[in-house]
């Protein structure tokens, strides 16, 4: 009985490029499964981009919502800087 491929195996070359698209494949798989899980690990928690805002933009907020006066502001500001508001030499250790 006479075969469609009769004495025509695979080669060396049908046998590399079958392995080399086998492990792209497997690649791109890996690849999926680690952004997923990154994504899935982030959404529950803050973002890694999202950072927590500066003390001076947390101090200007306060001022803007009137928690604080603005001479509250200025002698926190001040201290935040390390300046004396008196156009001191400020704090050094």
């Amino acid at each position: 009985m006479m075969y469609w491929h009769d004495h025509e195996g695979m080669n060396g070359w049908g046998v590399g490029l079958m392995a080399l698209i086998t492990l792209l494949v497997l690649g791109l798989l890996v690849a999926a499964a680690v952004v997923l899980l990154r994504y899935l690990g982030h959404s529950g928690g803050q973002h890694p981009a999202q950072r927590r805002p500066e003390p001076e933009q947390v101090l200007a907020d306060r001022l803007a919502r009137g928690e604080i006066d603005p001479d509250e502001y200025r002698q926190r500001l001040d201290a935040l800087r390390g300046t004396t508001g008196k156009g001191g030499a400020g704090w050094a250790p």
